[in-house]
């Protein structure tokens, strides 16, 4: 396993749910951590913690965020694409809306980040990205259409940073939960709260991937709450 010290996390999505999980995960186990949110005031203070704006239906965002990443602390090791949103769209909705939101924050927001900070990772040598995508990435359950297509799309930009990446030493992983306790899944009734996995959890097994070796890389990581056929 990787020591994190002196390696540089950058972390999207960093002010709630998932994101605000790995990073307190990381910085606990010794990273440094660059955090991308859209509003860096909702970060706790820590001297390990760096917080940026970061939104990612801004097209030039991700390269600010790297730029300055890059400014503070000269490197970058790791990247988390944990930003996300999940608003309603289904296959019939005449307004194209939200499936056009949908690809923009969590299909294309990742891409750039990636993009934006990919000479980096191979300056790393063991260069890692973490994308966040959903069970909703393997199988089609509800009608929110829209949702499933776009964490699709994360897991196929997941397959091909491994394909480019693979003879720079870096290394992807398409996390993919089910359920988490989230603000993301308040509207969720027919999974109780506490039947939920828990966003610690998620942190947890994201750290473990982020130390592994070049040589023992995990391609996707399905996590369930509850009994799933496709696993």
């Amino acid at each position: 396993m990787m020591d994190p010290a002196g390696r540089v996390a950058m972390i999207s999505g960093a002010a709630r749910g998932i994101g605000r999980a790995v990073v307190q995960r990381l910085l606990a186990a010794g990273y440094t951590v660059s955090a991308g949110v859209r509003d860096p005031s909702r970060l706790p203070a820590h001297p390990a913690l760096a917080g940026h704006r970061f939104d990612a239906a801004e097209p030039g965002s991700a390269d600010a965020w790297v730029a300055a990443t890059i400014a503070r602390h000269g490197r970058i090791d790791a990247l988390v694409n944990a930003a996300g949103i999940n608003p309603k769209a289904r296959m019939l909705d005449v307004d194209e809306a939200n499936f056009d939101a949908m690809w923009t924050v969590n299909a294309k927001g990742p891409m750039r980040v990636i993009r934006a900070a990919w000479p980096h990772l191979i300056a790393a040598g063991e260069g890692r990205v973490v994308n966040i995508s959903s069970l909703s990435g393997k199988r089609v359950r509800n009608e929110n259409l829209g949702y499933a297509m776009s964490k699709f799309a994360v897991m196929a930009l997941t397959q091909e940073v491994r394909r480019q990446g693979w003879e720079h030493g870096i290394r992807a992983t398409a996390v993919c939960p089910g359920f988490v306790d989230t603000d993301m899944t308040a509207h969720v009734t027919k999974v109780t709260r506490d039947a939920m996995s828990r966003p610690e959890d998620i942190a947890a097994l994201i750290e473990a991937v982020l130390r592994l070796p070049n040589t023992a890389t995990v391609a996707e990581l399905l996590v369930n709450c509850r009994h799933e056929d496709t696993l």
